[in-house]
């Protein structure tokens, strides 16, 4: 498990499961096509720019910065579903479906901890 000086291990264990989606991703969306390169270079962007929401999360241990990093995993979800629609098919229902599921289960851990949050009074 991920330990930082400024955030707990129970906050950064997203981080850590996050980087599993990464690992997924990241070799799938280096394979787009390359007039799909636009496409391509935001999605790997958002997979970058998230680790950066979620501490900037974890260290700051704000309910705002958190809603960030959710509206940021909405808007990935979002590119996923353009890229596996009918109309472009650049990835495979499989691998939309694996990658749902895998943030799927980065979206729960961040509204266990939005939760906390608003309970803790941030």
């Amino acid at each position: 498990m991920i330990k930082d000086e400024n955030g707990s291990s129970r906050d950064l264990a997203i981080v850590e499961k996050y980087e599993a989606v990464v690992s997924y991703l990241y070799p799938i969306f280096q394979a787009f096509p390359k007039r799909h390169g636009a496409l391509r270079d935001n999605m790997i962007g958002m997979l970058m720019e998230t680790v950066s929401l979620l501490y900037q999360a974890a260290k700051s241990k704000q309910a705002s910065r958190l809603y960030a990093a959710d509206a940021h995993l909405a808007t990935l979800r979002f590119w996923l579903r353009f890229a596996a629609s009918p109309a472009v098919r650049i990835l495979s229902h499989h691998q939309h479906q694996v990658a749902l599921r895998r943030l799927a289960e980065v979206g729960a851990m961040l509204g266990q901890w939005v939760k906390a949050a608003k309970r803790d009074g941030r």
